[in-house]
């Protein structure tokens, strides 16, 4: 992980540089050696207004959810903590394009990878990262990696027998803007899940003795309480601590103002549960970053979680990816999205 700083309550990451630590050194399919980058141009978002931070608290804002004020305390304290030289490299480093472009070319770019591999399954079981084609597209596909393209239950079915120490699932939690958008745009919406359907799906069973799991989910209480009380339970695992994933501008703002309630929030939460015994996991963590503009790009966790768990080589098996890690076993429609070679430029 390509942390740029860490104290006992936040971490900061480069989420682009990370990526392309991966694709250095990647054997072609015509047998040359290449090095990638991740586009920094999506990751250019600048800070469109500056929120007061003194601003006069709005009505209802007695229902602010205890976490945004955690969340914001500790985004306080890390700008505060957090060496010039950091901020000025970030801003320096992404300050490529206007926001409203980067906007347009993350639209284009979630078009062109759009790749119907329903079906597909494959991997790369070399220790150097690989560029391949399938379905006329090239794909980057990190050393020692799997994917299975399809309906998650029935790669689940497919992955019986095997166990797993780190699993880490983003589920297509069902929600009104999503529906919306799958009105007016039938590409950039996914199939949603019940909360029901997702508790149903047969993790227990690929979780080893002492596994480490852990859940994106949305701001919807519902859908917290889903992961604590249905989710984690059917699965057999036991709730530990939420982190925090808080994105911000290359000016280091929050990607929007701290809302009230269930509104839209500048950070995402990862609810994180065990199995058996693992290693004691901070409480309450934030983790920070500037994220790509491109829609559902997650931040990948492989490196925060690795340390917590009792094995040098664990097993990973990621759920509803939309990318691939080393060491991981992907699963879910679009695995490889991420990976496509249009979103990489050439060192």
């Amino acid at each position: 992980m390509s942390i740029l700083y860490k104290s006992e309550c936040s971490t900061m990451i480069d989420h682009c540089q990370f990526i392309s630590k991966m694709y250095e050194d990647v054997t072609t399919d015509t047998g040359e050696i290449q090095s990638f980058a991740l586009s920094s141009n999506i990751f250019s978002i600048k800070s469109t207004t500056k929120a007061s931070k003194d601003r006069k608290r709005k009505m209802g804002s007695d229902n602010i959810l205890k976490e945004t004020e955690l969340v914001k305390k500790m985004y306080s304290v890390l700008t505060q903590e957090l060496p010039s030289e950091i901020k000025c490299d970030i801003f320096n480093k992404y300050n490529l394009m206007e926001t409203s472009e980067v906007r347009e070319l993350a639209a284009k770019l979630f078009e062109s990878t759009i790749v119907d591999l329903n079906g597909m399954s494959g991997g790369n079981n070399s220790d150097a990262p690989l560029k391949c084609k399938a379905k006329d597209s090239y794909f980057l596909i990190p050393p020692k990696s799997r994917f299975y393209c399809g309906c998650v239950k029935a790669q689940c079915v497919k992955l019986a027998g095997n166990k797993y120490d780190i699993v880490i699932a983003d589920p297509p939690w069902w929600n009104k803007y999503i529906r919306r958008l799958k009105g007016a745009n039938e590409k950039l919406s996914y199939s949603m899940m019940y909360n029901e359907d997702i508790a149903a799906l047969p993790v227990r069973d690929l979780l080893s003795d002492n596994c480490l799991v852990a859940v994106w989910c949305t701001n919807s209480p519902s859908n917290i309480n889903a992961v604590k009380e249905l989710i984690f339970p059917k699965w057999g695992v036991e709730y530990v601590t939420t982190w925090y994933w808080l994105k911000l501008t290359i000016d280091l703002e929050p990607l929007c103002d701290f809302g009230t309630g269930c509104k839209k929030q500048p950070y995402e939460r990862v609810i994180i549960g065990k199995v058996g015994d693992v290693k004691e996991i901070p409480h309450n963590h934030m983790f920070a970053s500037v994220p790509s503009a491109l829609h559902s790009h997650k931040l990948p966790l492989l490196d925060l979680l690795t340390q917590y768990v009792n094995c040098e080589n664990p097993h990973v098996l990621e759920l509803f990816a939309r990318y691939l890690l080393p060491n991981t076993t992907s699963v879910g429609y679009e695995p490889l999205k991420w990976q496509h070679i249009s979103l990489y430029d050439v060192r």
